[in-house]
């Protein structure tokens, strides 16, 4: 079984999507499940992780309707406020009437302020997720963002993290510093994971994927590693098929087992997916 841990569906016409607009056209119209479904199957794709795509709940509500439509969509990381505690804690509890809601997810990379996710209102917001046992989506896209796990671990000692794209490491860079490091302390509380996805700047090859992946096994372990394609951001980097294979090639050195951790087992073991714990 393969489980895609990280692919969205958007509509402009439900959400603001204030992050879509002229300056990235390639994203900038709706995209549905219908689109993404024969690629899901050309690449022996099972079940997928609807991931919220605006902070807002008209995104939420769709990727509901969307998983009613289709049964391949095993688990959903929705929204909530987490800056405004007393709304999260309310929404949530609406939200986890519906089991396949397993995880919530803010745009934090497009916030201003890289210290948002420490303000005391948002640790607040944390403590709801934490006391609901529901898992945390952490999108870490600066180094700050990175260094700031160590201490929502410590903070939030029962919440389940997993670390969204690797932190976005510096695919093609010469120099690997500081995610090189930042992510081998992330990785120190056995309560974080990472997505391998999102990895693929336009230029990308497997070459130069491979040592982050490496990385990335070595201080997670495949057991705390879960595969995503992130579609439909994957599109401007050549497409699901591409990414898919490109991911399959650099992982190809793996035991049988290894591989259905990153594919599969990960991914149900974190989400609780079909109950699984």
């Amino acid at each position: 079984m393969i489980i895609d841990a990280h692919q969205h569906v958007w509509d402009l016409d439900r959400s603001p999507y204030r992050w879509l607009g002229p300056h990235v056209p390639q994203w900038n119209r709706t995209f549905t499940f219908e689109e993404l479904k024969p690629q899901l199957v050309r690449n022996g794709v099972d079940a997928t992780v609807l991931v919220q795509s605006d902070d807002h709940d008209g995104d939420t509500d769709l990727m509901l309707e969307v998983a009613d439509r289709h049964p391949e969509v095993a688990a959903i990381v929705a929204y909530v406020p987490l800056d405004q505690p007393g709304v999260a804690a309310e929404r949530l509890a609406q939200l986890r009437k519906d089991p396949r809601v397993v995880g919530i997810r803010n745009l934090i990379h497009d916030l201003p302020d890289p210290d948002w996710i420490l303000r005391p209102d948002v640790g607040e917001g944390l403590g709801v997720l934490e006391q609901a046992d529901v898992t945390f989506d952490y999108v870490a896209v600066l180094p700050r963002h990175l260094e700031h796990v160590p201490t929502l671990s410590e903070r939030h000692p029962e919440l389940r993290i997993v670390i969204d794209h690797l932190a976005k490491p510096p695919i093609g860079d010469a120099e690997r510093e500081p995610w090189w490091s930042l992510i081998a302390t992330a990785a120190e509380n056995p309560r974080v994971y990472a997505k391998v996805s999102g990895l693929y700047p336009e230029t990308w090859t497997r070459d130069s994927l491979q040592p982050f992946l490496d990385r990335a096994l070595e201080v997670f372990g495949p057991e705390r590693l879960m595969y995503g394609g992130d579609w439909p951001i994957s599109t401007a980097a050549g497409g699901y098929d591409r990414v898919f294979k490109g991911l399959s090639d650099a992982l190809s050195h793996l035991s049988d087992s290894d591989r259905e951790h990153i594919y599969s087992a990960t991914a149900r073991r974190f989400y609780r997916i079909n109950g699984q714990a």
